[in-house]
């Protein structure tokens, strides 16, 4: 990150929306038309669960969804990455084993390494995790705490799980006492009309036997200056999740919460969730056709359907830390695949994010990064 934002890089590292996206009109109006009573609230402490105007609003979006809010109970945190923290803590203690996908978002990593956790990873194709080495880890009589997911244009490979894998995920958890975290920081970004249905949440169906602590987040829908995430949960676990959050913050900003609030009620967040989609989609599509233009054909990578990412997986000869080097000198970043393994042993694979540059920049960066890989 922090070689990204050197002058004259195009960074293709770092999982931002676009500074130029953000909504700035839409909060200053919001701003501007708080009432008194809004305006001295949004400078306040708050409830640690979140201020209760939030909380409503949030949960008739995500009833909207199709989510069992009635049945569960909401908690808003600060950021996604505090919710999975959160949920680490609760449930990890030393040694204990977690189940991840191979790769793995680097921030849950973090936090679960951060708990001492002993992490089990689990492979991808394009459908999502590959269910016989997950029911070969459920059989283990060193049971695992919970499985942690992220099927919605997964960070960093970019997939959207087939309904087909999400239910056969639900199917092999039950009666495991295997508690399902599922991440969902990117569904709202979908680029095709024919994959809403994909996008159902697996906590929608309300599997039986199963417990899901389902997260999401306004940082990749809104902005994530904003600090704000959620998590829906059953009531046991949003006990212990409740007091943890005490001991570290409190609360999440008020100032942030009433905004977001205003956002849905104001009924500005669909509309402006469709502009960025559509921007997105242009940025892909743009990075999707030089790859294939410009790449060997013996670098596999998919075509985005959403989300923020592209991921390549490189020739086994390649090292990707070798081809990252010439590509900084010629000034373009990205972020090599090693960096979301959880044993941090795989060295031929890199993340690509076409979120936060423009075209212009695209079609300069993966022309310097198509000839790296070449040499």
């Amino acid at each position: 990150m922090k070689l990204a934002t050197q002058p004259g890089i195009i960074s293709f590292a770092g999982g931002m929306p676009d500074n130029t996206l953000f909504p700035i009109d839409e909060v200053k109006e919001i701003i501007n038309t708080l009432t008194p009573q809004q305006q001295q609230a949004a400078f306040q402490y708050g409830p640690t669960p979140g201020l209760p105007s939030l909380l409503d609003s949030l949960s008739q979006h995500l009833e909207s969804k199709g989510l069992p809010v009635s049945t569960n109970r909401l908690m808003i945190t600060t950021g996604s990455q505090q919710a999975i923290a959160l949920l680490a803590r609760a449930f990890i203690d030393p040694g204990d084993r977690v189940l991840v996908e191979n790769p793995c978002f680097i921030g849950a990593i973090s936090a679960f390494n951060a708990n001492q956790a002993q992490l089990t990873s689990i492979d991808l194709d394009n459908e999502g995790i590959h269910i016989d080495q997950l029911e070969k880890e459920t059989q283990r009589p060193n049971k695992a705490k919970f499985l942690y997911l992220t099927p919605y244009f997964h960070n960093p490979r970019g997939i959207l799980y087939s309904a087909e894998r999400k239910q056969q995920v639900a199917r092999t958890l039950a009666g495991t006492d295997i508690v399902l975290i599922e991440d969902d920081a990117y569904g709202d970004l979908y680029f095709y009309e024919e994959d809403k249905p994909r996008l159902t949440p697996i906590k929608a169906a309300n599997p039986s036997g199963l417990d899901i602590c389902y997260t999401g987040s306004f940082s990749k829908i809104l902005g994530p200056g904003l600090r704000l995430g959620w998590l829906l949960l059953p009531e046991s676990i949003y006990q212990r999740c409740e007091l943890i959050k005490q001991s570290l913050d409190a609360c999440s900003p008020s100032f942030t919460q009433v905004i977001a609030d205003q956002f849905i009620r104001r009924g500005m967040l669909q509309p402006y969730i469709e502009r960025v989609r559509h921007e997105y989609r242009r940025r892909a599509e743009t990075m999707s056709d030089l790859l294939q233009s410009t790449l060997p054909p013996n670098v596999q990578w998919n075509r985005p359907r959403g989300g923020f990412y592209i991921w390549l997986t490189l020739p086994q000869h390649i090292d990707a830390s070798t081809v990252l080097k010439r590509t900084i000198d010629q000034g373009a970043v990205f972020v090599i695949g090693k960096t979301f393994d959880p044993k941090g042993t795989q060295h031929n694979t890199l993340r690509l994010s076409y979120c936060n540059t423009n075209q212009e920049q695209i079609k300069k960066g993966i022309t310097i990064i198509a000839n790296a890989i070449k040499k």
